[in-house]
């Protein structure tokens, strides 16, 4: 039940007070965000860390005023590939046949099956479907934040385009999808802090077809 009792923990900080979060704490937060499943395995996204103060305050107007950007300890950027492309797509099967011991010929039908179906589609087709993966990383990562017992406030909240204009993400092959602040609530001046957790009935979110 430990996954179930942090998850009751956890809440969207909306004020959190400057204090710094251990480093084995985030290197775990993106451990685990890392081993996040992916399609096809292909992880077409990055996360990016900030920790820079001067940068935090000019990402805040960008996210509209949210004081979690400054006042975190770290800020997580999830950023997605723009597109999915050969070159991509190789990198990985080669990383992974290398790593694996495998020759290139054992993955061949399954690499082609994948370049034949993402190159036949559109940038903002592929970057949506990136864009999806992420999320999953983002999820993971916000589940070992709560097992840690560090804050962490889940943002879509951000003008995306000029959040990759400020980090040279077009230059990367990258667009920002969503920001994870991690840090430590305020607990005397946090409204939501005391707030009771509600959710779905239970009974209505969940649907059993035997």
């Amino acid at each position: 039940m430990s996954v179930i009792n942090d998850l009751q923990w956890r809440y969207a900080t909306k004020k959190m007070n400057g204090q710094p979060v251990p480093q084995e704490k985030v290197d775990y937060i993106l451990k685990a965000a890392w081993l996040a499943p992916s399609s096809s395995g292909l992880q077409p996204f990055e996360i990016i860390v900030i920790t820079n103060k001067e940068l935090l305050e000019k990402i805040k107007p960008i996210a509209f005023g949210q004081s979690q950007i400054t006042d975190a300890s770290h800020l997580l950027v999830f950023a997605a590939w723009d597109n999915y492309t050969e070159e991509r797509i190789n990198s990985v099967f080669e990383r992974n046949n290398k790593e694996r011991s495998l020759p290139d010929s054992a993955t061949n039908d399954y690499r082609n099956m994948l370049l034949k179906n993402y190159l036949a589609k559109t940038a903002e087709e592929n970057f949506t479907h990136a864009a999806k993966q992420s999320y999953i990383s983002f999820g993971a990562a916000i589940i070992a934040a709560a097992e840690q017992k560090v804050d962490a406030t889940p943002m879509e909240g951000f003008n995306a385009a000029a959040l990759d204009e400020l980090l040279n993400l077009k230059e990367k092959g990258l667009r920002s999808v969503t920001l994870l602040p991690l840090g430590y609530r305020d607990a005397a001046n946090d409204w939501l802090v005391n707030m009771k957790k509600v959710r779905t009935p239970i009974a209505d979110f969940i649907i059993t077809l035997n």
